[in-house]
């Protein structure tokens, strides 16, 4: 049962619900499915928050969290990675509430989990990352914490990172980061927010893609591909639009809507729009995008050469997925 102090601290670090509403944010109304849809994703997210940074242990927090709608549930254990990261980071209390977490039956939303320490790191100062990221122990998965914060600064800060394109060059963590690799996770996360700002008007969406100098477009397109997958908010019309739209980037996109299917599955929260749109995009079913994710993992987390082992999964998750396509045309 949450203490005085939890409900007390659950009051200073949950951030105010309004902060979700596309008209506090400037982000433009499609129709009023898509705003219900991308508002309810916002408020479970902050409602998982809400949980695990009350919350006396990581046991309460999950039992909480599983009372969240299917559909959101995911969302809202970003939210609750998000506050286990504060608890780990600020300077009060013990520094393991991710990897009790993690170690529980949270275990299953570990790709959530990872992307909600990514939004810690956006409100922390740095002298308080090492924490706050200390469990994140998957080396290769480590790299969605900077798909978190790349979601954040696009959806927060929208000016600089989504109108001006500002990109990380110099992000500094992890120590070790092969080719700056860092600034190509964020702009993963970049990508996801911009399916938020833009409303999910696929059109509106990938225009702003096409304002980002084109190196970076492989990765938006991928951030674009999990959010249109995971959060949804467009019919099949649209999906098929978004596939036209998204030219030689296509494979990334089919990438991250793989990815988005993967997170979906094995958290068992498998939606009739994760069918529907991992059938457009990548021409499988959540299962067999599933099973391409899970074989394509690299056995080892050092990668290949400069490139990060997160990068070598992107690559042989887009190869596969887009080979199987093919062969079934």
């Amino acid at each position: 049962m949450a203490t005085i102090l939890g409900k007390v601290r659950r009051r200073i670090l949950t951030p105010s619900m309004s902060e979700t509403q596309l008209a506090v944010r400037g982000f433009p109304v499609k129709s009023r499915q898509s705003q219900e849809s991308l508002e309810a994703a916002g408020g479970s997210f902050l409602t998982g928050f809400a949980f695990a940074a009350e919350a006396a242990s990581s046991v309460e927090a999950v039992q909480n969290l599983e009372t969240v709608e299917s559909r959101f549930r995911g969302f809202a254990y970003e939210g609750a990675g998000m506050a286990c990261a504060l608890r780990d980071g600020l300077p009060f209390g013990h520094r393991h509430h991710v990897a009790d977490f993690l170690a529980g039956p949270a275990a299953k939303h570990t790709y959530m989990t990872y992307i909600g320490v990514g939004w810690a790191l956006a409100r922390l100062p740095k002298f308080c990352w090492s924490a706050a990221t200390s469990g994140t122990t998957d080396p290769l998965l480590r790299w969605l914490v900077h798909d978190g914060y790349g979601f954040h600064q696009a959806y927060f800060h929208t000016d600089e990172y989504v109108h001006r394109q500002r990109q990380e060059r110099d992000f500094g963590w992890p120590a070790s980061d092969p080719q700056r690799y860092a600034s190509r996770a964020i702009d993963l996360g970049i990508g996801r927010a911009l399916w938020f700002v833009g409303g999910t008007d696929v059109t509106l969406v990938t225009n702003m893609i096409g304002r980002f100098d084109a190196d970076r477009h492989p990765y938006l397109f991928a951030g674009v591909g999990l959010a249109a997958t995971y959060a949804g908010g467009v019919d099949e019309a649209e999906l098929r639009s978004l596939v036209e739209r998204s030219g030689d980037c296509q494979p990334q996109l089919a990438q991250g809507s793989a990815f988005a299917a993967a997170a979906r599955v094995t958290a068992g929260l498998e939606t009739e729009h994760t069918v529907t749109a991992t059938r457009i995009i990548c021409g499988l079913t959540p299962g067999q995008a599933n099973q391409i994710c899970q074989r394509s993992r690299p056995a080892s987390s050092a990668g290949s050469g400069d490139v990060p082992a997160f990068e070598v999964w992107r690559q042989r998750i887009a190869a596969e997925v887009m080979s199987t396509r093919a062969d079934q045309v």
